[in-house]
């Protein structure tokens, strides 16, 4: 004899007491949840990354123009030469560390800047190819009355290599004390640093006046500050003289040194010491009683 075949119980047929029934499909969140979360959790780390990174080396400032001014004329063909140009002010407000700035003109020589301890100003000195220095920090040196000589390096221009570092480094060395506050290197200025948005290889900076260079010129740029120098900082270091004294510096000619004219009568004790012999007869000048005029001459 042949065995029938046994009947499965479907799924949802009662068995006695119980009742089976099949597991309903996992959704797709379900069966990959781990995944997803692990998969969540690394881009949002490689977001953070790549905003540090953008944030690192985005640049904290923007130029509008690469100033190119006309020579500033002297008033007169015998006047000294005045050295730099002068450039509209831009102003100097403060802004909060890492803002980003644009300026109007490049290199600016006033504006925007930085205002906190070791980021503006900031501290005097070289700064080489690789160590950036925004014009945020070092316009708020130009604001104190340091100096500050920039120099490009995009353009086939020798500033930045070892020989032209080392010139720039002599001239740091060499730099003179502050022309009218006598202040010595190192406080404000000089800054020397790499700026590569403007259309010469060297420029010279006190506030609002360039200095433009084709060529590094260490006795010209010493020059310019003795010049200009000191005098146009709107925070100065100490009182900014006149450029020619007053009149009233020179008092001689009507000094009790020089000699008076013979007409002064308080000076000259002649009427008083001797009778002019020339000015009255001298019987009717006096009341002596002797009849001779003899004695008037004694």
């Amino acid at each position: 004899m042949t065995t029938p075949p046994r009947r499965t119980t479907p799924p949802n047929r009662t068995r006695g007491s119980r009742v089976y029934r099949a597991a309903p499909p996992k959704s797709f969140l379900e069966r990959n949840r781990t995944r997803l979360l692990w998969g969540l959790a690394g881009l949002a780390l490689v977001v953070i990354v790549g905003v540090a990174f953008v944030g690192a080396t985005s640049p904290a400032y923007a130029c509008t123009t690469e100033w190119q001014p006309a020579p500033t004329p002297t008033t007169a063909p015998s006047a000294t030469p005045r050295l730099g140009i002068v450039q509209d002010d831009l102003g100097q407000q403060h802004v909060a560390v890492g803002a980003f700035v644009r300026y109007v003109v490049c290199p600016p020589a006033s504006g925007k800047h930085y205002n906190a301890t070791g980021e503006g100003p900031i501290k005097a000195g070289i700064y080489g190819p690789e160590e950036p220095a925004a014009p945020q920090g070092w316009i708020h040196n130009l604001e104190h009355g340091g100096l500050v000589l920039l120099y490009r390096c995009d353009k086939g221009d020798t500033a930045c290599d070892s020989s032209g570092q080392a010139a720039l480094k002599q001239l740091n060395d060499s730099f003179p004390n502050s022309p009218i506050c006598n202040i010595p290197p190192g406080g404000s200025g000089p800054v020397i640093a790499r700026f590569d948005q403007m259309a010469w290889p060297y420029a010279a900076l006190v506030w609002d006046i360039v200095l433009p260079m084709d060529t590094l010129d260490p006795q010209l740029v010493k020059d310019f500050y003795a010049q200009q120098g000191d005098r146009t900082n709107p925070e100065p270091n100490c009182p900014t003289p006149t450029d020619s004294p007053a009149p009233t510096d020179t008092p001689a000619p009507t000094s009790s040194s020089s000699p008076v004219p013979s007409g002064s009568p308080s000076t000259s004790p002649a009427p008083s010491t001797s009778p002019a012999p020339s000015s009255s007869p001298a019987p009717s000048a006096s009341p002596a009683p002797s009849p001779t005029p003899a004695p008037s001459a004694s």
